[in-house]
This record gives structure tokens, sequence and C-alpha cells, in this order.
């Protein structure tokens, strides 16, 4: 089994016998011919029985020392266990969507960083304005007004470039969000993943993207441990002790399903919305606070996700809040 890293430039190759036993292929770099007949064989093989691991699950077979040999060695162990989990590669178009987002995710990033500089140095000259992004326009306005007497000059030549790069950053994810719209209209799975409540054309293409196979999940409940929206355990001697939300698994993903529970429940929260899923949420909400009640819905969403993608379904709330099957 070839350790393979995007990043490296040299790589070390290791292939494991019917009866277990570790064969060294040797290395290669990057700039290299091709590998070797044997050794293209067995990569090929292996990637199609195994296809992807985390990295972490091979940390307890690595001896001692890291290094390249000591990496391929432990993955070699490692994927040999009965007990390791694979998931399939993602198709290049996949990974093409979970380039836009990781784009727009980072472009946001950087909107913000650019928002809290200008509010910063306007706030230092006693000008603040009412938070939110839209709101930023009337500091844009004060920069691009040379009549103004409460900017100096000095000031606005500081802050001119920051505004134009928040505005050109602006216009770059409105560019991004309609690509994704684009892609999120041609993958059947993703139309059906907006069907339900909290989940948008951007969480349905990531959902569609960065889960190539649900039906590998045993359930609903292991999916959204998955993605981390389960609680913590820490349980001894038979007494389940249960914490906060583990976190683990892609944290884009369940970022996106945890904000998009917000702006569901806030709508639910007002009583218009009539399903099953809605009177849950609000019987929760009279014992439970707002942001508690809004990761139980993100793992509840999570649970119908699986469901409408594992089993090829689409979601309609009726008065169960179940997916039904996909019309034909």
């Amino acid at each position: 089994m070839r350790r393979h890293d995007l990043a490296v430039h040299c790589q070390r190759s290791r292939a494991a016998t019917a009866n277990t036993a570790q064969v060294v292929i040797g290395q290669r770099r990057r700039a290299e011919p091709v590998v070797p007949e044997v050794e293209r064989d067995c990569v090929l093989a292996g990637r199609q029985r195994l296809g992807a691991y985390p990295s972490r699950l091979c940390k307890p077979y690595l001896r001692r020392q890291k290094n390249d040999a000591a990496d391929a060695a432990a993955i070699c162990e490692a994927v040999t266990r009965p007990s390791m989990r694979f998931v399939p590669v993602e198709s290049p178009q996949q990974q093409s969507t979970l380039m836009l987002h990781g784009a727009r995710d980072l472009l946001i990033g950087q909107r913000a960083a650019l928002i809290n500089a200008l509010r910063g140095h306007f706030t230092e000259l006693g000008i603040v304005v009412a938070q939110g992004a839209r709101n930023t326009r009337q500091l844009i306005a004060l920069i691009d007004d040379d009549a103004s007497p409460d900017l100096p000059a000095t000031a606005r030549m500081a802050l001119q470039p920051l505004a134009a790069i928040l505005l050109g950053i602006e216009a770059q994810i409105a560019k991004l969000d309609k690509a994704i719209l684009t892609a999120h209209r041609s993958d059947p799975v993703s139309t059906r993943l907006a069907g339900i409540p909290g989940i948008d054309p951007i969480v349905a293409s990531c959902l569609a993207a960065s889960v190539p196979d649900a039906s590998l999940f045993q359930g609903s409940r292991e999916f959204a441990a998955y993605l981390g929206l389960v609680p913590r355990q820490h349980s001894t001697g038979g007494k389940p002790r249960l914490g906060s939300i583990s976190k683990m698994g892609n944290r884009h993903l369940r970022k996106l399903l945890v904000v998009g529970a917000h702006a569901a429940l806030d709508s639910m929260k007002s009583g218009k919305t009539r399903t099953a899923l809605a009177d849950w949420a609000r019987i929760l909400l009279a014992k439970k606070p707002f942001k508690v009640v809004a990761v139980a819905l993100a793992n509840k969403m999570a649970r119908t996700a699986w469901a409408v993608m594992a089993r090829s379904t689409a979601y309609e709330p009726g008065s169960t809040g179940a997916a039904a099957p996909a019309a034909s």
C-alpha cells in the first residue's frame, strides 16, 4: 500500500502478501517516471478495494519514530485490519464542487477580516455603524466621499485599498454562489436534499459532494456521529456519561448544518410552520436554550439527509416529518 501525500515529493510503497507479510517495493520521487508494473498493479488493486481512509486511524500502528518508511509500514498494517473503515474516493465533479465550497469559505473569512478592520479603524475616529455586513456599505460610502469632513485625507488613503478589496471579494463570492447553485441543480441527490428544512442549495451541494456513498454508514445515527453532532462519551464501569457534542469529522459540513438549523428554528419558533418536526422543536424550545435546540435540530437534519441519500428518497414532511420514496 502506497503512502501517498499530495504535498510530498518522495513516495514509499509497501505491499502485503496473502499471509499478511509485508514486502518493501521501494521509493520514488514525484519527478521520476511511472512506477514499475508490479507496483502499479499493487497500488491499483489497493485503491479499488480500499478507497480512502482517515490517517489518524494509522497512528496506533506507527512504530516509534516517524519517517516515510515507517508511515508506509503503518498504513500497510492498518489496512489489513478487519475493523478498518474505508470510504470511496470522490469523483472529479464532486471534488470540483468541494473546491467551490472551499474557495467560498476562504473568501468569506477574508471578507470578515476586512469588515472588522474597517469597523475598527472607523471606531478610532468615533464613527460607528450598526452590526452586520450590509451596514459596511455606509463606511465605504464615507471613504468614497472626498468632501466628507469626518474622515481625514490620510485615513481615506489608508482605507481605500481595504474597501476596494472588500468589494472585489464580495463580487467573487457572488460568482461562486452562482456556480454552486448551478452544480446543485445538476445533481439529483443535491436537489432532493434541498427539500429538508434548514438545508439550502449550498448545504445540499456540500453534503452530496462530501458523501459519495451514504450506504456505507450503518444508520443515520452513525452518520450524525461521523459529523460530530452526537454527545461525546466518557463512560466507564457501565455508567454512561455524555457531554457536549464531539465535534469530530467534517467541520465545514457541521458548521453549515448548524447554521441552517438556526435559520430553520427561527422560522419554526414563530409557529407558522405546522409539521411534526416544527412541533418537536417548539416543545424542546420551551425547555432548552435556543442554540442547544438548534444543534439538536442539526442532528435531525443530518439523520434525515442520510435517509434521503442512502435510500434514494425525497423528503416529505407530512405529519411525521419522515422521508418518502422519490417519484419515478
